[in-house]
């Protein structure tokens, strides 16, 4: 059973007078463990797609289901507390905090707080290996370093999926493809489902599928 799974997903936005197709009945699932690329040109729908899978945005038609469980109006904030983590380009860390603090913050949003979430927030930083620099700030990292956070915060609190918009992109080569490596071991030894949309080559090398989204639509 797909862990992650949108049915007959459209979307549509206006603007001005007219009324413009983003996504045009999309069919995609992904199961527990799997990696997926998701290609396509600017413009061709995949992150307002990705934002629709991460119950960011709703669909015009269709629906994701997440876990199990419907996505719907009420429920949105629980799902993306409950079982997604994200991954930006941008890394979105708070730069007041340090990196421990960052990922404990996010464990604090999804009802993780106290002794637990100081535990659960050091487990995933020296997952990525980043135990020794957990007391910094944001301006004192590197930019794969706080990559490295970023992921860690998406992994605190087991969230069974994983969504990263364009990871790499602020990365030069060589730290964006150990990034993208670490990121497939650790995704596959906890068993989550991961998602990323990419311009970037490297990262078919870590997915098990890339799919094209064009003009709105989807081809394997």
């Amino acid at each position: 059973m797909a862990i992650l799974e949108a049915r007959s997903i459209e979307k549509q936005f206006t603007e001005g007078r007219e009324t413009v197709t983003v996504l045009k009945g999309i069919d995609f699932a992904v199961e527990r463990g799997e990696i997926v690329a998701l290609e396509g040109p600017s413009g061709s729908g995949k992150t307002t797609f990705l934002s629709i899978l991460g119950c960011i945005l709703t669909a015009s038609r269709g629906n994701v289901v997440v876990d199990g469980t419907p996505a719907e109006e009420k429920n949105l904030s629980e799902i993306r507390r409950r079982s997604l983590g994200f991954v930006f380009q941008q890394f979105n860390l708070f730069p007041a905090l340090t990196a421990l603090e960052n990922v404990e913050y996010a464990l604090n949003v999804k009802g993780v707080r106290g002794s637990g979430a100081g535990i659960e927030a050091k487990r995933v930083i020296d997952a990525v290996g980043l135990g020794d620099r957990q007391n910094f700030l944001p301006r004192d990292l590197s930019g794969g370093q706080k990559q490295r956070i970023a992921i860690a915060r998406a992994l605190a609190g087991k969230a069974p999926v994983l969504l990263a918009d364009e990871p790499t992109a602020n990365l030069d080569s060589a730290v964006g493809s150990d990034i993208l490596h670490m990121f497939r071991r650790l995704a596959k030894e906890e068993e989550r489902a991961l998602v990323i949309v990419t311009h970037d080559p490297k990262v078919r090398a870590v997915a098990d599928r890339v799919v094209q989204i064009r003009d709105g639509r989807l081809a394997a």
